[in-house]
């Protein structure tokens, strides 16, 4: 059976990323931060699909929390799709951004899936799939979250970047940019901010997570899709 990591699988997009890869006939492995409420909820969806699964805490600004993570993949021999979804945002003014804001922005979104792939590299098999989850805000830049639209930018670069290092491996490496999702980071959006969005973006709605997971599951099962930024927005900023 194959193997396959998701980190921040347990809600959103990662959740609806877990189940699609249960479906596909992979062993999952599911990574959470904080949230083992969240974590539990999501074992519970899982097992009604496949038992094949594990649910493990591994926050990404811990780097021996990553560490342990890293040491208990080694010892499952090979891992054969990688879906980096794990992420944090920030949003603040310019002039009220601290360094280590900043950093930890940097540190959990762009680092740490950095030095994942980095120590897993010698156990990914040929033919296997790396798929980022980057955002429509590394293409269209907003202005109430600088940290998380540059962090996303960098997500792109780093999925294309990757490729050269598994040339002729077959393995394919790919990143999501996902628009307007409906998650829990955006059900407290107020009704006229929704509006505004839905007024910029040709479906008038956001995307479900499903949506978004089939996007993933195109990825991993077209083996010439490799080094692409795959918009999913809905026909964001058409006008």
């Amino acid at each position: 059976m194959k193997r396959a990591l998701v980190t921040g699988g347990t809600k959103g997009i990662g959740l609806a990323v877990s189940k699609m890869l249960l479906h596909e006939g992979y062993f999952v492995t599911v990574t959470y931060a904080r949230d083992a409420a969240a974590a539990e909820d999501c074992a519970q969806a899982m097992r009604e699909i496949s038992p094949h699964f594990e649910v493990i805490k591994a926050d990404q600004s811990d780097k021996d929390e990553m560490k342990s993570l890293v040491k208990h993949l080694q010892e499952q021999k090979e891992i054969n799709c990688i879906v980096c979804n794990a992420g944090t945002t920030l949003k603040k003014d310019l002039p009220d951004i601290t360094d280590e804001e900043w950093e930890k922005v940097m540190a959990i979104n762009v680092n740490a899936p950095f030095f994942l792939i980095r120590d897993l590299y010698h156990i990914i098999p040929h033919g296997s799939r790396i798929v980022f989850i980057g955002s429509e805000m590394a293409i269209h830049p907003h202005g109430t979250s600088i940290a998380y639209g540059v962090s996303k930018t960098a997500v792109h670069a780093l999925a294309t970047n990757l490729v050269k290092f598994f040339e002729g491996t077959d393995t394919t490496i790919n990143a999501i940019a996902p628009g307007f999702v409906e998650t829990e980071w955006q059900s407290t959006k107020p009704e006229q901010i929704r509006q505004n969005i839905y007024a910029k973006t040709a479906i008038k709605r956001f995307a479900s997570v499903e949506e978004i997971a089939d996007a993933v599951r195109f990825c991993i099962n077209n083996p010439f899709v490799n080094g692409s930024i795959i918009e999913v927005n809905g026909g964001y900023c058409y006008k």
